[in-house]
């Protein structure tokens, strides 16, 4: 019936018209909308629930408490750090793994999905057995009165180690799929190679760019593992919101842990909407491509 009223409309039948009843869809979206009110919009409703379980006054205390804000500060810091820095490498790597041919591209992509193969936790070993005391350069470190773990340089490191794929994963193949035509026509003309960057490369991946800024944004603020082994969780100074969170529900504090958390939530849904509104540009750039070509 749906690809006869697609017919009559004069519109070509989707593959659902042609393959699937209408009971099907309607069974798939159900699940698919059970399943995020169970396991997201449930938690999330319960995380702010909980958060101002005992009034907007108790609330507002907590979130204003001297270690709830430096953890904010904290984290802003570190991803105010660690996600330019990751701009910076993630455009520069993509630029050379899809403009050019070199020796050692494959073993280069290869060790930019390095962190997401390896466990968190163990990406902070890793400093600890660097800059530990009993580490490669512990010794060193020690006797020039340099201080990275337990300090806010060990957590950025290992917070940069982490997040550092998001921008280059992002950019890699949309260049790939762009090509290299229009960077040399530029040359042909004489552009330098910065004009060709930020006349011609940049305008072509900007929204794919901010994506991936996003992303490694979320996760910046939002890492556990890897910054936990390197903070020494010492309130104040070194721990970050999600560690903050763990410390107040460990001592039983859970207005203010999930006061905290409800930062974090919120913080995630601004990063949603943020995504989903660079996802849409990002879909209608490609289509405008799409219809020049």
């Amino acid at each position: 019936m749906s690809a006869a009223n697609s017919s009559h409309r004069g519109e070509l039948p989707t593959v659902s018209d042609v393959l699937e009843p209408r009971w099907v869809r309607w069974a798939l979206i159900t699940v698919a909308l059970t399943f995020l009110t169970l396991f997201l919009f449930v938690p999330l409703f319960a995380v702010f629930a909980e958060a101002f379980r005992k009034g907007a006054e108790v609330y507002l205390e907590s979130i204003r408490e001297d270690d709830a804000i430096a953890a904010v500060k904290l984290t802003l810091i570190t991803a105010g750090v660690a996600v330019p820095l990751n701009l910076v490498f993630g455009v520069a790597a993509s630029w050379a793994i899809a403009k050019f041919e070199f020796r050692g591209k494959s073993l280069l992509l290869t060790l930019i999905d390095l962190p997401f193969s390896v466990s968190p936790v163990i990406s902070g070993l890793i400093y600890v057995l660097l800059f530990g005391a009993q580490g490669w350069f512990g010794e060193w470190l020690a006797e020039h009165d340099i201080k990275i773990l337990f300090a806010v340089p060990g957590i950025v490191l290992a917070t940069i180690f982490i997040t550092f794929p998001f921008v280059a994963r992002e950019l890699i193949p949309l260049m790939q799929a762009q090509g290299s035509e229009e960077e040399e026509a530029a040359v042909v003309l004489g552009a330098s190679g910065w004009q060709t960057f930020f006349r011609v490369t940049l305008p072509n991946i900007k929204w794919g760019l901010l994506y991936g800024v996003i992303l490694c944004n979320a996760r910046a603020m939002g890492e556990f593992g890897a910054v936990s082994v390197v903070s020494g969780h010492i309130r104040g100074e070194t721990n970050t919101m999600p560690l903050q969170v763990e410390i107040l529900y460990n001592e039983y504090n859970f207005v203010a842990a999930f006061a905290v958390a409800s930062l974090l939530a919120l913080l995630a849904l601004v990063t949603l909407a943020l995504k989903s509104f660079i996802e849409w540009r990002l879909h209608e750039s490609r289509a405008a491509e799409g219809n020049d070509n």
